[in-house]
């Protein structure tokens, strides 16, 4: 099994979705971190996931990496949550993203907003303001969730 799927067990166990692993640089330090989601909806919206439950997931993780890192050096592992406004990088978190509000830029250019309401395939059906627009995956060239206050 792969260090990802391996994760992802340990996230599933805990009553989460495995969103997004990344590795990143900032500050001269870097940073393995998984972001997570809750698999609960609360009226109609993804439920929150608690710092306890980050901390526990965190703690389970982290021997893990003792056996495999998922780099070779230093590294800080962090594990949180994906946010609420989080960036939507790949066709599976728009799926775990489907009924929220999303905001897309097309590589033509154009601006499209609204609420995400399925995805097939490759192609992504957003409702923009009563009229469903169909855009492919490879035409976007920036996409994340967004709340309104």
């Amino acid at each position: 099994m792969s260090l990802t799927s391996d994760i992802n067990s340990l996230v599933v166990s805990v009553d989460l979705e495995l969103y997004d692993t990344v590795i990143v640089s900032e500050n001269d330090e870097t940073i393995y971190r998984i972001s997570v989601i809750s698999q609960e909806i609360e009226d109609g919206k993804r439920a929150g996931v608690s710092l306890d439950t980050c901390v526990e997931l965190t703690h389970m993780i982290s021997p893990l990496l003792d056996v495999t890192p998922p780099v070779s050096g230093d590294y800080r592992l962090e594990v949180g949550t994906a946010g609420i406004e989080r960036k939507l990088s790949s066709i599976d978190n728009f799926k775990k993203s489907i009924g929220e509000k999303v905001s897309l830029l097309c590589t033509s250019k154009e601006k499209v907003r609204g609420v995400l309401t399925k995805v097939e395939g490759s192609k992504l059906f957003i409702d923009a303001d009563s009229e469903i627009k169909t855009i492919e995956f490879n035409d976007i060239s920036k996409a994340k969730t967004y709340f309104e206050w």
